[in-house]
């Protein structure tokens, strides 16, 4: 297949404003859609009501209309503006509900727009809690014990009765966990569940037998109307079952399962895809038990989510871009790899690196807030780190969330006695990660210990203690070459090598140059270096060679705006991307560094050249060096 002949005029619907749970992603999804539909000679129609998004600029649609996210604001465009079809499943909760709602009265038929990604029965099976059980007993996959309710007396009923507590409470029809949560007794269910049905748009939960503590497993998979279907990513929580993924660090690929397991999931993945007929992007999330064989599906996104943003940053598979090439007719086998531009789309992306995920919480607005983690989602965003061993992957994601952190320590979790850290260790907040480095530090509890206490799988945690000896190694020997370059590679700033060894800045300074101790620039190609990649998206490593290469045009540094927090959101992405198309149309060779995997910023073709960094002088200072821009611009990138 090619192009429909049938769609000539295609409604793309936002998801409105920056709300927890729906963030920049789908300002990056919604803006390459459209791209992506102009760019194939259709004409797009968007309505979203966010003034801060690149999506809402005037070049990105033939149309743009900045209005209220309703069904008779919606109703009235369609009227005005005749859509042959929407695209449903670029606006994340709010785009779909939407198309849903328009569908199900009966105006996309009178009107004889077509529902283009997934029709309502497939939106119905993912979204409604019942069908997509149902779905799942049907083609034989696992499912959690539970039941749907539309009154809190019979799911108390239920918990009381039939599972015990804890419980999850799951509504359908919402994004980002809102509504639900982990109920540990009655008294906490009556009030979960009364907020799950309140917030549900069909007024329904699903009350679930808790499987907390296993692992946490997404798949990213795309599917066209020949039924070729690819998992573009794998990705595995570090928290286990029981956090929301979107406020989970995440690691991809999947680096603890067996062949087997990985090989049962991804098939399971495939499975569901193609059971629900999406055609384009899906992400599906399992729970796998540490112990065994036995998993179950969580649930299936029928559209782009904030996890696909970051498969997409991870693998350099434009996820958004194929689907909405696929939701207007092509198949993947007729799709060029974006990146490459010499091999296929309908190819499974190969990584051989690592990434990791860290979401950004907004407690230092809300101090007396609750920092604990459950299945209600509390970021506002999150960044994403790149490099060749797990260690320095995370030590660089910890640099780019711009908190009073130095690596794995921070000052109020240093100040804690050994009895409060063990107390916080079972807290599950977002410090979780600093309380197990320090009591490692002190030596309070060993692996095995936190491992029971936790449930983080010990791979993870015996590569944290690597890095907590490896700051004792820098307190205690004598510093070397190999030990300097040993702690770059691992991921530890100068400032850190400074403070545990005690030698001077001028010291470490010659040791770098007369040793030529710096980053080299590695390329994300999506296929581990099988095909030359032509995009220049690269994340720096120690060691090996230097695949960044300069050009001899004049060039300018622009710096980015790094994770949306409250008080710096996605307007500033929104300057860097203009500032960089006007660099471009000055003549310059454009540059960003940045490491918001959300944002359009970071697309693999805004800029020509992207730097996946942390927004740390060391980072920054390293890429001038590499590149010797004629200038850096700093302005567009808000208070960092």
């Amino acid at each position: 297949m090619s192009l429909r002949s049938d769609i000539k005029k295609v409604l793309v619907i936002g998801s409105g404003p920056i709300v927890i749970g729906q963030a920049a992603e789908f300002d990056y999804a919604g803006t390459q859609v459209c791209r992506t539909l102009q760019q194939e000679g259709l004409e797009v129609v968007l309505v979203n009501s966010n003034p801060a998004t690149i999506m809402t600029d005037k070049t990105m649609a033939d149309r743009v209309y900045i209005e209220p996210l309703n069904i008779p604001v919606l109703k009235k465009i369609i009227e005005i503006e005749k859509p042959d079809s929407i695209l449903s499943t670029m606006g994340g909760q709010m785009g779909l509900t939407l198309s849903m709602q328009l569908a199900k009265e009966g105006f996309l038929d009178e009107h004889g727009v077509k529902l283009l990604g997934a029709d309502p029965e497939t939106i119905d099976k993912a979204e409604d809690r019942q069908l997509f059980k149902d779905m799942l007993e049907k083609i034989g996959e696992p499912v959690i014990e539970s039941d749907v309710f539309y009154d809190i007396e019979s799911a108390v009923a239920y918990a009381n009765e039939k599972i015990g507590y804890p419980v999850v409470v799951r509504p359908a029809f919402t994004l980002g966990g809102t509504g639900g949560g982990i109920a540990q007794n009655e008294e906490e269910l009556r009030i979960i569940g009364g907020d799950g049905l309140r917030l549900s748009p069909i007024t329904q939960i699903l009350v679930e037998r808790c499987v907390s503590g296993w692992k946490e497993i997404e798949f990213e998979v795309m599917r066209d109307s020949k039924n070729n279907t690819i998992t573009v990513c794998s990705m595995e929580n570090l928290d286990p079952v029981g956090v929301h993924t979107g406020d989970s660090i995440v690691v991809a690929p999947a680096v603890t399962l067996a062949d087997k397991e990985y090989q049962m999931l991804r098939s399971a993945s495939i499975k569901i895809i193609q059971e629900l007929g999406v055609e384009g992007g899906c992400n599906c999330q399992f729970a796998l038990d540490p112990d065994s064989f036995e998993y179950v599906v969580i649930e299936v996104n029928p559209r782009v989510s904030r996890s696909s943003a970051l498969a997409s940053k991870a693998t350099g598979y434009p996820i958004a871009k194929i689907a909405a090439k696929i939701a207007i007719g092509y198949t993947l086998d007729e799709l060029k790899n974006y990146v490459t531009e010499g091999s296929s789309a309908c190819f499974e992306p190969a990584l051989d690196y690592c990434v990791v995920k860290i979401p950004k919480w907004p407690f230092d607005k809300f101090r007396t807030a609750s920092r604990r983690l459950g299945t209600q989602m509390k970021a506002t965003g999150e960044i994403m780190a790149i490099d060749r061993n797990f260690e320095s992957a995370l030590l660089k994601a910890t640099d780019s969330l711009e908190i009073n952190c130095s690596g794995l320590s921070v000052p109020s979790i240093s100040a804690m006695s050994n009895d409060d850290l063990l107390k916080k260790l079972d807290a599950q907040d977002d410090e979780r990660l600093f309380v197990i480095a320090e009591i490692m530090r002190r030596r309070i509890a060993g692996v095995e210990d936190i491992f029971a206490k936790t449930k983080i799988d010990r791979w993870f945690l015996y590569k944290i203690y690597g890095i907590i000896e490896l700051e004792e190694r820098l307190k205690t020997e004598e510093v070397s070459a190999d030990l300097v370059r040993e702690a770059e590679s691992k991921g530890f700033l100068d400032s850190q090598i400074l403070e545990f060894t005690g030698i001077s800045r001028e010291v470490l300074q010659d040791i770098r140059v007369y040793h030529d101790i710096y980053p080299v620039y590695k390329v994300v190609d999506t296929c581990a270096g099988e095909f030359e990649a032509l995009t220049p998206y690269y994340y720096s490593s120690y060691g090996g060679e230097n695949e960044s290469r300069k050009s001899d045009h004049e060039k300018i540094l622009v710096i980015g705006s790094g994770p949306i927090r409250i008080g710096q959101g996605i307007e500033f992405d929104y300057c860097c991307v203009q500032g960089v198309w006007a660099l471009r149309e000055a003549g310059y060779e454009s540059i960003i560094i940045n490491n918001n995997p959300e944002t359009v910023s970071t697309d693999f073709d805004t800029s020509d050249k992207l730097y996946f960094e942390p927004l740390h002088m060391d980072d920054v200072m390293n890429v001038i060096k590499q590149e010797h821009p004629e200038g850096v611009i700093l302005q567009f990138g808000g208070q960092t």
